[in-house]
């Protein structure tokens, strides 16, 4: 459950998006890219993000221009190590996409389209393992990989077992590099849970 009391963007707190032009705004694949970069490396400037994203560093300012717009990243000049710099934070790096049928059709599909564009750039991270799986370690090997299997439970029951699996992962996120045992190595975790029932099967 969101901790209210924490600063509205934060894991303990994700924003929900409900804007069409901000859901869209993100939905971009460099400007995923360049986001989960800034909120898990830290302040960038658009050329240390262009080596991130293949893209000229002009191209990047424009991007982060974008994501800035809507308040997805912010400029930090604190961070800046001389004048000539311009580096960017990300200001937002959690949030959960709006999925009320109530919700205007704009919004919905905004949220589709983000929602396929973040399983797009996942899908990418396991692809690159996959490719390279036996160049890892043996014992990372042996951690990797996919978990599978079924649950019988109610809306009620998965809400409360996300809830507690959202909580256990937290205390590993560690995106303070300080906080880090030796050893330790970012990896990419996704909870997709599907329903294996028709939609009006049960009631």
């Amino acid at each position: 459950m969101a901790d209210k009391s924490a600063e509205p963007g934060t894991p303990a707190n994700p924003l929900t998006l409900t804007d069409p032009r901000m859901m869209r705004a993100l939905a971009h694949p460099a400007r995923i890219a360049i986001w989960q970069h800034l909120g898990l490396e830290g302040p960038a400037t658009a050329t240390e993000c262009a080596r991130v994203t293949d893209l000229s560093p002009s191209a990047c300012s424009y991007h982060l221009r974008a994501l800035a717009r809507y308040g997805f990243v912010e400029e930090d000049l604190a961070s800046a190590a001389d004048a000539r710099q311009r580096p960017w934070r990300a200001r937002y790096i959690a949030f959960n996409i709006n999925d009320d049928p109530d919700a205007p059709r704009e919004t919905q599909l905004a949220g589709q389209l983000l929602a396929e564009s973040l399983r797009a750039a996942a899908d990418e991270v396991r692809e690159r393992y996959l490719d390279r799986h036996t160049e890892y370690p043996a014992d990372w090997r042996a951690a990797l990989g996919d978990v599978q299997g079924v649950l019988h439970v109610t809306p009620d029951e998965l809400v409360a077992l996300k809830e507690r699996l959202i909580e256990v992962s937290m205390e590993y996120m560690r995106l303070d590099p300080a906080e880090r045992p030796p050893g330790a190595r970012r990896v990419h975790v996704r909870l997709d849970v599907n329903p294996w029932f028709e939609p009006g099967e049960g009631r």
